[in-house]
């Protein structure tokens, strides 16, 4: 493939886009539910592999050691019900909202319904989580909660769930170098979403700010294929190399609609294909009138920045943590912006969106002075938000886990990272190493 057009500025906004803008702001830039106590929301995903040998596990097997075989009689317990995505992959429902799917890679994601406290958040997740977890261990399978999967190289990891989407997102990734099909077959990550908030714009700037920090906080993925990566977040360093295109930061210090309709007409259109051999930016589609809405709607599901409107806020930018650890970002990103004091602090410390910072935060983490730096203040400010935020929103023991990771981790300049080698890689997550 030949390479992706050059970025110069932002493009000139033709009338036409009118549409598309309206779009964004009835979909992604729509909150979802705007009455009430803000809600928040979370997915974590898990790398299954064989306890003894370290062999990544099929989704589907015939000997019983594969994922749905794990799943089938757990959700025949707990009444999950299987289904199917819209994109024909397998899933299952929980009856609280959740759902159980799989990443291209055969990586699990568990998603929790969002919850109007963090208390409810992180109970429904554990529980689900948990149950996962116990029944994988009885067949003898571990869950890797860590950024990219420190055992297997690439090649060693074949596309378990095939679908359209992602044929067509490995030829288009294919033609770029070999970071965008490591993403989807080898990568995890731990997700927030959080409300869009009554001001929009502001909380749009800060956590789009706040990115570089948090990448660097939760660094967890220092070992790929039994080698030293030299980076936190391989993670976040493999994200920085498959397409600067729809990938990084989308927050370009204008409005969130503005910025985000630009970032989306800039990317090339990866579902509509190539053109004699160039895949060509959406931009391109709309005006030349060969696509409509529908289009639209599909690329925007191409796109991948570290925060992602989606009628609340996705927040990307961490590896995948052990249940452990899942009090921390919560604790972390709703003190900072539920909290409106909070919030206002936040800012000050972290200043505007800054790109480059992406790239430091996944090589050096916290060993960054001013990454470390900000990670300490942002603690301070975030745990100080969560108290006012009351003992019913986040618990005295939720706290206290919270406070743990940050005492052992932040506070020292150190990551999840920073206890993981190539002999043991697992250690850091609490698997056998």
């Amino acid at each position: 493939m030949a390479s992706l057009p050059l970025r110069s500025g932002l493009p000139r906004m033709p009338d036409t886009t009118a549409p598309l803008a309206a779009e964004l702001a009835a979909g992604p830039f729509r909150h979802l539910d705007a009455g009430g106590p803000p809600r928040i929301g979370a997915e974590v995903e898990a790398i299954p592999v064989d306890a003894d040998r370290g062999t990544r596990i099929p989704v589907e097997g015939p000997d019983g050691r594969s994922t749905m075989g794990i799943l089938r009689p757990l959700a025949a317990a707990r009444g999950w019900r299987e289904r199917r995505t819209a994109k024909g992959t397998p899933a299952f429902h929980l009856p609280n909202g959740g759902t159980v799917t799989f990443e291209p890679g055969g990586q699990l994601e568990v998603s929790s319904p969002p919850g109007r406290t963090a208390a409810d958040l992180l109970a429904r997740m554990r529980d689900a989580v948990g149950a996962i977890e116990a029944a994988a261990l009885d067949a003898g399978v571990v869950l890797l909660f860590q950024g990219i999967d420190p055992i297997h190289s690439v090649e060693e990891v074949p596309l378990m769930v095939s679908c359209e989407r992602y044929r067509r997102m490995t030829a288009y990734f294919e033609g770029i170098g070999p970071a965008g099909v490591r993403m989807m077959r080898q990568t995890a990550t731990f997700h927030l979403n959080l409300d869009l908030g009554g001001d929009l714009a502001a909380r749009w700037h800060l956590l789009n700010a706040a990115a570089p920090v948090l990448l660097a906080m939760f660094a967890n993925s220092a070992v790929y294929a039994r080698r030293a990566t030299g980076c936190a977040s391989f993670r976040a360093e493999t994200w920085r190399t498959l397409d600067w295109s729809r990938t990084g930061l989308a927050d370009r210090g204008g409005t969130p609609e503005t910025d985000y309709l630009h970032f989306a007409l800039e990317a090339p259109a990866i579902l509509l294909g190539a053109v004699e051999g160039e895949y060509q930016p959406f931009s391109w589609w709309w005006e030349s009138g060969r696509v409509g809405l529908e289009a639209w709607h599909q690329h925007l599901s191409t796109l991948f920045p570290e925060i992602r409107p989606r009628g609340y806020f996705e927040v990307r930018s961490m590896d995948s943590l052990p249940p452990r650890w899942f009090a921390a970002p919560v604790a972390l990103l709703a003190g900072l912006t539920y909290d409106a004091e909070a919030a206002g602090a936040a800012a000050e410390v972290l200043g505007p969106a800054r790109t480059a910072l992406l790239h430091i935060a996944g090589v050096r983490g916290l060993a960054d002075h001013r990454l470390a730096r900000m990670a300490r203040e942002l603690v301070a400010i975030a745990m100080t938000g969560c108290r006012r935020l009351g003992a019913d929103y986040l618990p005295p023991g939720e706290m206290e886990a919270a406070e743990e990771f940050f005492d052992r981790y932040t506070l020292r300049g150190r990551s999840p990272a920073d206890d993981q080698t190539p002999e043991r890689p697992r250690s850091a997550v609490g698997g056998v190493g």
